[in-house]
């Protein structure tokens, strides 16, 4: 419980209050975040579960955020259980890659990581020190997302006749992909591990923002026209996206 957070504060201050929530076999950081325009309370877990985000109206009696709290728990125990407890990538581990699992084996001696096989399985294969694994695994989804990323841009850009500026690539944490005003395309390089058709959709969803700035139905009937599994693959990504944000590279 967060009572415990709130003694000798009978109302919520605005700088957001910190604290920890006990979760099934898990203690998360709980940041609580009084907004001025908030009508009710939300309830966000961070991206890779790291963490729970409770944003309230002001002036909120601290007792309603442990109900609040208490309401949802079986909610997070459900979202929560889907994330992987140990998300370090190492050697006998497998890493999705557009999709499909590959074995990670680790091979000292020179060279980055290259797709083979053990056994008929799918297999990345990690050359160089040991220490190095998780960096080269993330080096090399970069490789690959600027190489499908790209063509699948040229592909996009050229049905809805409208040119991007530049095309980046990311490690973002609160979103999968954006587009500015200017026409620059941002994507996360994750989204690498996810299948084909997710990674079709992310591409086709920021490149219908080129013609439409806004989620309107327009955009979502462009968006549709570009990848007709739209919906699939949104569903997908928010089932997930969150396992994915929470391997780590580092």
């Amino acid at each position: 419980m967060v009572l415990g957070l709130f003694k000798s504060r009978p109302r919520l201050p605005v700088a957001p209050i910190e604290g920890m929530h006990a979760i099934g076999a898990r203690s998360l950081p709980l940041r609580i975040v009084e907004n001025a325009r908030a009508k009710r309370l939300t309830l966000r877990i961070e991206t890779g579960g790291k963490g729970l985000r409770v944003t309230v109206p002001p002036g909120i009696d601290p007792r309603e955020v442990d109900r609040f709290l208490d309401r949802h728990r079986g909610w997070l125990e459900t979202r929560l259980a889907k994330l992987p407890d140990d998300a370090a990538l190492r050697p006998g581990v497998k890493l999705p890659v557009r999709g499909v699992p590959h074995l990670i084996v680790h091979q000292p001696g020179r060279g980055t990581v290259t797709v083979g096989a053990v056994e008929g399985e799918p297999a990345l294969v990690v050359h160089g020190d040991g220490a190095h694994l998780q960096r080269r695994l993330g080096d090399f989804l970069k490789r690959e997302a600027k190489r499908d990323i790209e063509i699948l841009v040229a592909k996009h850009t050229a049905s809805v006749g409208r040119r991007a500026k530049t095309v980046r690539y990311r490690d973002t944490t609160s979103r999968w992909g954006s587009c500015t005003s200017d026409g620059t395309l941002s994507f996360s390089w994750r989204i690498m591990m996810a299948p084909k058709t997710v990674i079709d959709y992310l591409v086709a969803h920021e490149v219908a923002h080129l013609k439409e700035m806004n989620h309107g139905p327009k955009f979502w009937a462009l968006c549709r026209e570009l990848c007709p599994r739209t919906d699939e693959a949104r569903a997908w990504l928010k089932k997930n996206g969150g396992a994915l944000q929470a391997i780590r590279f580092e």
